[in-house]
């Protein structure tokens, strides 16, 4: 079905990817793991031919292998319906209808000398009508692919460009899905997807026949639906391959780690024990000849001295031929909250509360308080209103009814969905510069704990990758000394150990937070209690398990 030989590729002087091979076969369900920046994006746009290798080949068997990739980000025009989006093939094959309809014309009526050459058109013509047509799914399969995606009431004439984040990612997997492809590449799909819509396509992916790449750092959902772990390795630059889901990778490599220590340990006892021996037999020789000017003891030191001398070249050899390398440290974001300023014991005080836009409200009657140090998720359907509610606390938003009350000497920081409260045309160093009063000096050595290393920290931040942006954002939060977080799915984008390191962060937090997040792993580890928004109403609760239920 596809298979990858020696994929390089390079920007500049950097080697992003070195003799990747790799082969899928129909079935197949593999996750594609690795740091942010390490080239999964890349490597998934090189197999999709949106960039051409340096090095390589990509081979599609059969060549004509329907391939459907899902972006990060998904790309339309401003005046692009979602219809437009949904039905972008539709011209393509109403034009392979009309081709066949216009050669079967011509051929009832054509001579014995035109017939030839029209029935080879006609038989091309057949076969671009079948892909064309394979391509697109029936009415109601995508009727049920836009139900289970959420979009089901949505109008088809509404514009792209007022979706939510959410609503974006799910149009993007139904266009995908809808042209029924039978090779999948997903680069990150579950990112904005809630919880009832990642269950969806966690079933829809195990009743799907074709096979699928998918680059995730959802923990949960690719031990849901892969078979295998491709670990993309930055320092290598090329795949290492681990049957089974994740967690079984992530036991695997746990048992390599833990190995390759223990051996590195060792080794380092034997050349501790190789070189004393040696620096003993050469201080031995050494006052031998020192002591004596006798020409046949003199000989015997100097073969002291050669046999000292033959032990340090073994082991040099042997190092060089079987060495254990020391195993490398894994550069992860270092994410602190120091001197959090305390609060009173009731943070942030909801009283009847309903907001929504245009005076037509997403959610009424809202009465819940946030208490210190409580680290709260908050959960439900992508449109119940939680970036309303997190809006409408930052004072952002107006409420329709009701009021919004903060305890004592709360600071709250606000983390933004879809990351718009950046400045494209600003840079890292500039954006913690404005936020608080740092040297040059003093932003480098705290952006370089967020992993901006180097003249990173000048990159206009409309050119980082989405990832760094997140860590950006992150970086921001930390600058500004708050004590309460609100945070608007935080970890999207964020690679696996990022997200390990920031539930750590959490976790020591001292102060108060309430964050829309849909990891099930993250919310499992990180929430003392859980809202639930849904159908216009707040609950709470104190079970994942309890809060999809409900």
């Amino acid at each position: 079905m596809l298979q990858l030989s020696s994929i390089g590729k390079r920007y500049g002087d950097n080697t992003i990817l070195e003799k990747v091979s790799l082969v899928i076969n129909p079935g197949d369900r593999m996750g594609l793991v690795g740091p942010n920046g390490c080239g999964k994006t890349t490597l998934l746009r090189i197999i999709a031919g949106d960039e051409r290798p340096d090095g390589g080949s990509v081979r599609l068997d059969p060549p004509d292998l329907r391939l459907g990739f899902l972006e990060q980000g998904l790309s339309y025009d401003r005046a692009d319906t979602l219809a437009d989006l949904l039905h972008a093939g539709a011209s393509e094959l109403e034009s392979a209808e009309a081709d066949v309809a216009a050669l079967a014309e011509a051929l009832s009526t054509a001579g014995s000398a035109e017939q030839a050459q029209l029935v080879d058109a006609y038989g091309q013509a057949v076969a671009r009508l079948e892909a064309a047509a394979a391509r697109r799914t029936a009415s109601h399969d995508a009727q049920a692919l836009l139900a289970g995606l959420g979009l089901g009431a949505s109008a088809l004439d509404a514009p792209v460009a007022t979706l939510s984040g959410g609503q974006k990612t799910r149009l993007g997997l139904a266009r995908l899905l809808i042209h029924n492809p039978q090779l999948l590449l997903l680069d990150e799909p579950t990112n904005h997807l809630d919880i009832g819509a990642l269950e969806w396509l966690e079933e829809w992916l195990r009743r799907y026949r074709g096979a699928a790449l998918i680059v995730s750092h959802d923990r949960t959902f690719l031990d849901r639906t892969v078979n295998t772990i491709l670990e993309l390795s930055p320092h290598t630059r090329t795949l290492s391959i681990y049957p089974g889901a994740y967690t079984e990778y992530s036991r695997t490599k746990t048992r390599e780690r833990e190995k390759q220590w223990a051996a590195f340990k060792d080794q380092q006892e034997r050349i501790a024990k190789v070189r004393m021996d040696v620096h003993r037999l050469g201080n031995y020789a050494g006052s031998i000849e020192r002591g004596t000017t006798d020409f046949a003891t003199r000989k015997i030191a100097k073969g002291i001295a050669r046999r000292a001398t033959v032990q340090r070249r073994r082991l040099e050899r042997q190092l060089e031929k079987e060495g254990v390398e020391k195993p490398g440290r894994r550069w992860q974001m270092k994410l602190e909250f120091p001197d959090t300023p305390s609060t009173g014991q009731d943070v942030i005080i909801l009283e009847d509360l309903a907001a929504g836009y245009s005076k037509v409200p997403v959610f009424s009657g809202v009465n819940q308080v946030l208490g210190a140090g409580e680290r709260v998720a908050l959960v439900g359907p992508n449109g119940s209103g939680k970036t309303t509610l997190l809006r409408v606390v930052h004072g952002q938003l107006e409420p329709l009814a009701g009021r919004v009350r903060l305890g004592a000497n709360v600071r709250l920081g606000y983390y933004a969905q879809e990351q718009e409260n950046l400045d494209p045309q600003s840079t890292p160093l500039d954006t913690i510069r404005h936020q608080a009063a740092m040297s040059e000096t003093e932003v480098r050595s705290f952006l370089h704990c967020f992993l901006f290393a180097g003249d990173d920290v000048f990159v206009p931040i409309g050119d980082l990758s989405y990832g760094e942006r997140a860590r950006l954002v992150l970086a921001r939060l930390v600058a500004t000394g708050c004590n309460c977080l609100l945070l608007d799915e935080p970890i999207n984008h964020l690679d696996i150990p990022s997200r390990a390191r920031f539930e750590q962060a959490m976790t020591a937090f001292e102060g108060t937070i309430l964050a829309v997040v849909h990891d099930r792993y993250f919310v499992k580890r990180f929430a003392t209690r859980i809202w639930s928004l849904s159908n216009g109403r707040l609950t709470t609760h104190f079970e994942l398990e309890k809060a999809l239920r409900g």
